[in-house]
């Protein structure tokens, strides 16, 4: 009879990391669809299952709470950047594929981020200075790791000897704006947007092909 009481309790009552997840994952939604001041902790405590006041015992603020949404996305895109890829090995091909895939594959995932960013972040000194700061802690490690990369295949005359830090501009501008502009691109892409997976990957190729058409010597 214990042991079934202890059984039930442990199943019907969430840990403080799921708690933490629910609220988060709510927030995220909150503010994508409503932008900061248009959101409510309220609604977000509602949303995720628990009460305000458990809400505000994690989380404090709804600007702590949007900050570390903030901070997650930029952590997501720095995995999938990192993860799974050694850069110290990898031809310089195999680099600008990565970037270029791993980088999509994010904002496929987040479609509604690039807007956000923009409306939300970049309007916003102070919430800009977040994710200013969480983009200085990667990126420039993924620019010096390129730009060595393009010295010594240029050098050989494999390739134009090229600023990796435009290189990268370039990429992210071809990656965002298929997402940032969706709807126009939906209205002039017809079916072929209508397949988000058949249209992810045919922008994978038609990104990377672009950019390789720049490299070349």
């Amino acid at each position: 009879m214990i042991n079934n009481i202890v059984m039930n309790n442990t199943t019907t009552h969430k840990s403080s990391h799921d708690t933490e997840h629910d609220i988060l994952k709510a927030a995220e939604k909150e503010f994508l669809s409503k932008g900061f001041a248009g959101s409510r902790t309220t609604s977000i405590a509602e949303a995720a299952g628990v009460t305000h006041a458990m809400l505000h015992y994690y989380f404090r603020s709804k600007a702590n709470l949007f900050e570390r949404v903030l901070q997650d996305k930029l952590n997501l895109l720095r995995e999938a950047l990192y993860s799974s890829f050694d850069y110290s090995s990898a031809s310089l091909e195999e680099m600008i594929r990565n970037v270029i895939e791993s980088h999509l594959d994010f904002i496929a995932s987040n479609p509604e981020l690039p807007r956000f960013l923009i409306v939300e972040i970049f309007s916003d000194p102070k919430k800009s200075n977040v994710f200013l700061d969480g983009i200085k802690k990667y990126a420039p490690l993924i620019i010096q790791t390129i730009q060595k990369k393009i010295n010594a295949e240029a050098a050989k005359g494999n390739c134009r000897n090229i600023n990796a830090g435009m290189l990268m501009l370039d990429i992210a501008s071809l990656n965002i704006f298929s997402y940032l502009a969706a709807p126009a691109v939906q209205a002039a892409l017809g079916d072929l947007a209508d397949n988000p997976v058949e249209f992810l990957e045919i922008r994978k190729k038609e990104n990377f092909d672009t950019i390789m058409r720049k490299l070349r010597p």
